[in-house]
């Protein structure tokens, strides 16, 4: 990963984590996102009813569209607590992330931390859901 971008946002994904709220999963995730009103940060916040747990990524993805940002140019995602044996599955973004992904950030780059390559959200949603 050699792009300056990918190496600040995945920093400031990584300190974000380290906020997470997970005493379930005890999985520690944070996401950056690159906009052009600057960088916005998010992680999990879980909840005992699991369905409302809030992921990492959309919290950084909302707090963007919450500021007025509208072009998002990159994201980054980081598991504090992610094992080395999972391999890539074990740290990409789950399937709702994905879709918002698409739907806020449709061109963006994705960087995963750990991962020597950056991804593009077609990659990680091929035909996903979209209205025409």
């Amino acid at each position: 990963m050699s792009s300056p971008n990918a190496e600040s946002l995945l920093t400031a994904a990584r300190a974000t984590a380290l906020h997470a709220h997970a005493p379930y999963s005890r999985f520690r995730v944070g996401a950056a996102v690159l906009t052009e009103r600057g960088v916005f940060t998010g992680c999990n916040v879980e909840n005992a009813s699991y369905g409302l747990c809030l992921c990492a990524e959309r919290v950084a993805l909302g707090s963007a569209i919450a500021a007025g940002a509208r072009r998002i140019s990159a994201i980054a995602v980081t598991c504090l607590d992610a094992r080395a044996d999972l391999g890539l599955p074990g740290r990409t973004p789950c399937g709702a992330c994905r879709q918002w992904m698409l739907e806020l950030a449709p061109e963006a780059e994705v960087w995963i931390d750990g991962e020597p390559r950056v991804f593009r959200v077609a990659e990680l949603l091929p035909h996903g859901f979209q209205l025409a």
